[in-house]
């Protein structure tokens, strides 16, 4: 009898945890609408919990998730109580907001979901990202977690985390991407990046080109707020034929470093890691050497260059617009044989799909176009009409699933087959992996 009481508690909670999912994916039906109304509205009612731990932010185009991951990382070595916000998730909700580098439970979701249900009277619904965003802030009030490691969803100025008053603000990189919203240009997608800074919250950045530079000077000046920029306030130098990298930075220098995760451009959102440590070591952490190096080779950000197997050698990676795709790329082009390639791929339909299989699909001996399960997902047929110049061995499998379990019978031991062009595919694949065990 007892056990029957249990198995009803343990299912009447799965069904409530399954329904608020349920009403918080159904919030994607009101798209993407940029403002901070709706978003402070909804934190007020929760009693502010943004204002209730430090945080850093986090914007760019690449790179975002990968600098989190090692500041949350190298925060939990020095032993503070640290929460990480990032989107999107790739398996399972819970993924989106972690204390200590571990995913929330769902029983944490469920109650975090509900506050925000109780306490929201606006003027209208709140989108996903909206009412994800106060859940997370919930939730990290409510674990009072000392630090929050805090990703943009997309901008910045209206993104719905600026209403944090962040310790320290980090822009990673600038490309053109969501132009409907952002703007046409570098200049305008960087001030919507940009609008992130704060008055004197020193910023670190990585851009490169010199009129995304010269627009972050201008507000940062305005802002009255230190800038700290790769190039030149900090550099970093790979060690030739070796798997570290050397660091000369704003005020420290250090040997032999080791980024957790795999690919060249790691070292380079590494170096806006440890500048960040650096800034945040004047006067709020107590990081050390140890810290940094152990938290930064223990960097874990799942679905970025992720190696799920050796044989064959099955890399996972988003690659989810051009700027990824070139790295991914180039990463192909160093460790792989082409002969030995084959590309499982599936591309969201407001991503520049064409330049990105032209730098993809010359690199691999064989092609499979799918599509994930998205609404915003690009049919295989039409990615079919322009792959078809660059690849000869070329099929469609509409199911990421079938697509990949497909490339995987089919190859050799010693071949390697890759993952990409989309997050949400590498998430089911990932699912698919974990339901095989």
């Amino acid at each position: 009898m007892i056990c029957r009481v249990f198995w009803l508690v343990i299912m009447q909670f799965q069904d409530r945890y399954n329904q608020c999912l349920q009403s918080m994916f159904g919030l994607r039906r009101f798209g993407i609408k940029l403002g901070l109304d709706t978003i402070l509205s909804i934190l007020k009612g929760l009693d502010n919990p943004q204002n209730k731990f430090m945080s850093v932010h986090i914007a760019g185009t690449n790179g975002k998730g990968s600098i989190a991951s090692a500041l949350s990382s190298i925060f939990n070595q020095a032993g503070y109580c640290v929460g990480l916000y990032t989107s999107p998730h790739l398996v399972k909700f819970n993924e989106r907001i972690r204390i200590n580098d571990v995913p929330v439970s769902d029983m944490d979701v469920l109650h975090a979901f509900e506050a925000v249900k109780d306490v929201y009277a606006g003027d209208r619904e709140p989108t996903f990202f909206e009412y994800t965003t106060a859940m997370a802030f919930h939730e990290f009030a409510r674990a009072k977690v000392d630090w929050a490691i805090v990703e943009t969803g997309m901008g910045g100025r209206l993104d719905a985390t600026n209403v944090l008053k962040p310790k320290l603000c980090i822009i990673s990189n600038i490309s053109l991407e969501h132009r409907q919203y952002l703007g046409n240009t570098i200049a305008e997608i960087t001030a919507e990046k940009g609008g992130i800074i704060k008055q004197e919250i020193p910023v670190i950045t990585g851009v490169s080109q010199k009129e995304a530079i010269e627009v972050l000077k201008n507000i940062a000046e305005k802002k009255e707020a230190p800038l700290f920029r790769l190039g030149e306030h900090f550099r970093v130098r790979k060690i030739k034929d070796r798997e570290t990298f050397s660091y000369v930075g704003i005020n420290s220098s250090w040997e032999n470093m080791k980024a957790g995760l795999q690919g060249n451009h790691q070292i380079e959102n590494a170096a806006l890691t440890l500048a960040a440590c650096e800034v945040l070591n004047c006067h709020y952490t107590n990081f050390n050497i140890e810290h940094i190096k152990e938290g930064l080779l223990k960097t874990d950000w799942p679905g970025r260059m992720e190696v799920v197997s050796q044989t064959p050698y099955i890399l996972l990676d988003g690659a989810h617009n051009l700027m990824a795709a070139r790295k991914l790329a180039k990463f192909i082009s160093e460790n792989f044989t082409k002969n030995k390639t084959t590309l499982v791929i599936g591309i969201l339909d407001d991503k520049p799909y064409k330049a990105m299989l032209k730098s993809l699909l010359p690199l691999c001996k064989r092609v499979i176009l799918t599509k994930p399960a998205i609404s915003r997902a690009m049919e295989p047929e039409i990615l079919h009409k322009f792959a078809k110049d660059y690849a000869e061995d070329i099929k469609i499998i509409p199911s990421v699933k079938d697509a990949f379990f497909y490339a995987k019978e089919s190859v050799s031991s010693d071949e390697a087959i890759c993952v990409a062009g989309s997050l949400y595919v590498v998430g089911e694949v990932k699912q698919a992996l974990s339901d095989k065990g």
